[in-house]
């Protein structure tokens, strides 16, 4: 989408008008209108008569059209007027081929401004910006804005129906742009909008027929494993009656293998084929979604080649390839090892988390709790085993130093006796020892 435009007028409505009608070659029936004051008749004239102005000379092209909007959105009823001007900005601007899509733009998102913030006709005017973004093939221009989209859809206090359409318009531009995932993200959000508790709102054809279309784009997608957010739509649960074989498929896709897959095409000889579903898309994600099923179910976290074989079905020289394309596909994470001929499971991601996976969970919490209270008793015993260490080394220390404190005070008496036995020897006999 373009830049928000500003618009500077200066003048009555009278004499805009009367130069807006000369402009588009109306003004010799507006101007008596304009006189007896008949502005909306005027408007209606001029408005008419707009179509012109995709021929007009592309540097009068922006001031003519943002004369005109000033015009419509001064009038009483905007809502009378406005759709003539969004339909004439979807068509060619014939006199600009180059520069025609931007002059249009800009003349769209002007309107798409002007109007305030929670008036209703911006919901109009903004279904008009995606009609004219998707024939235009200019899809990435829009998405940025996408993000704005549900709080718009509020401030306009826009009903379940409108905002259905505007979810499958903005699915339809993307689709056609090639972002299959915006699409498939739209199209979930407009299946949202139908009445989970009215059977009959998600039991309608137009129930039933957007919820075909993004049954087939998902099981179709390369990139899409996660079926659980569309199956728990109450408009494809529905589908289980308007189209019991298209939701056979999606159980498959969901939760089952690729054996079961092999077993529907049997059961259902060439219906994949007429309904233009691509059989090597199809099987290639169900080897896949498989590989995570089979890995999600190994307790040991270590896979044999030879199972893997057997469970995609191929040769055991292909394991290795297939392994790879699996962690590419971010469905498992881990590591070949050749030698071994094993598959190391580090992360896997469950299809689906019902009542078998929460067994084998508790399972597998069980056999941690087993290994972490192992671990806690050896710890627990390195400490111990410490304390006994540390206190036997206490009590050799004390030992050793008692034992040396000993000997030092009968060393010390020793010596005190020698040195007084000297003294005597030694002492010269005195007058007084008489």
């Amino acid at each position: 989408m373009a830049t928000p435009q500003l618009i500077f007028v200066d003048g009555t409505f009278a004499e805009l008008a009367q130069e807006m009608a000369d402009f588009v070659q109306v003004g010799e029936e507006v101007k008596p209108l304009l006189e007896q004051d008949k502005r909306e008749d005027a408007l209606d004239l001029i408005v008419k008569a707009s179509h012109s102005l995709n021929g007009a000379p592309e540097k009068d092209f922006t001031p003519a059209y943002n004369l005109l909007i000033h015009l419509v959105l001064q009038s009483e009823e905007p809502k009378k007027y406005l759709p003539t001007l969004c339909a004439n900005l979807l068509k060619p601007i014939t006199s600009s081929p180059t520069h025609g899509f931007t002059l249009a733009s800009n003349a769209l998102t002007t309107i798409f401004n002007l109007l305030d913030k929670s008036n209703p006709l911006r919901f109009n005017v903004f279904m008009q910006i995606v009609r004219f973004i998707r024939q235009n093939s200019q899809f990435d221009l829009l998405k940025p804005r996408l993000k704005n989209v549900e709080g718009w859809l509020q401030e306009w206090k826009s009903d379940s129906e409108s905002q259905r359409k505007l979810y499958v318009e903005v699915s339809d531009a993307a689709n056609d742009a090639g972002d299959q995932e915006e699409s498939y993200f739209y199209l979930l959000k407009a299946l949202a909008t139908f009445d989970r508790d009215n059977q009959e709102e998600v039991t309608s054809d137009e129930a039933q027929k957007l919820s075909l279309r993004a049954l087939r784009m998902a099981i179709s997608s390369p990139n899409r494993f996660d079926f659980n957010d569309l199956r728990s739509l109450p408009s494809v649960h529905a589908l289980s009656d308007s189209h019991p074989v298209y939701s056979q498929l999606l159980d498959i896709f969901t939760e089952q293998d690729l054996e079961d897959y092999n077993d529907f095409r049997d059961e259902h000889q060439g219906w994949i084929e007429n309904e233009k579903l691509d059989h090597e898309k199809l099987q290639r994600k169900m080897r896949l979604l498989t590989f995570a099923s089979l890995a999600a179910g190994t307790p040991n976290r270590e896979i044999p080649y030879a199972s893997i074989a057997k469970a995609l079905q191929i040769p055991d020289e292909d394991v290795e390839m297939w392994t790879i394309d699996v962690i590419r596909s971010k469905l498992v994470e881990g590591r070949l090892s050749q030698k071994q001929k094993v598959f190391l499971v580090h992360r896997t991601t469950y299809r689906v988390f019902g009542e078998k996976q929460w067994r084998e969970l508790g399972t597998r919490v069980d056999q941690f709790k087993t290994v972490v209270d192992r671990l806690v008793g050896v710890v627990r015993q390195a400490q111990t085993d410490v304390e006994a260490q540390r206190e036997r080394e206490q009590q050799e220390l004390e030992r050793k130093m008692a034992n040396a404190g000993l000997g030092e005070s009968e060393q010390r008496g020793g010596n005190r006796g020698g040195r007084t036995g000297g003294a005597r020897q030694t002492r010269q006999r005195t007058d007084d020892d008489d």
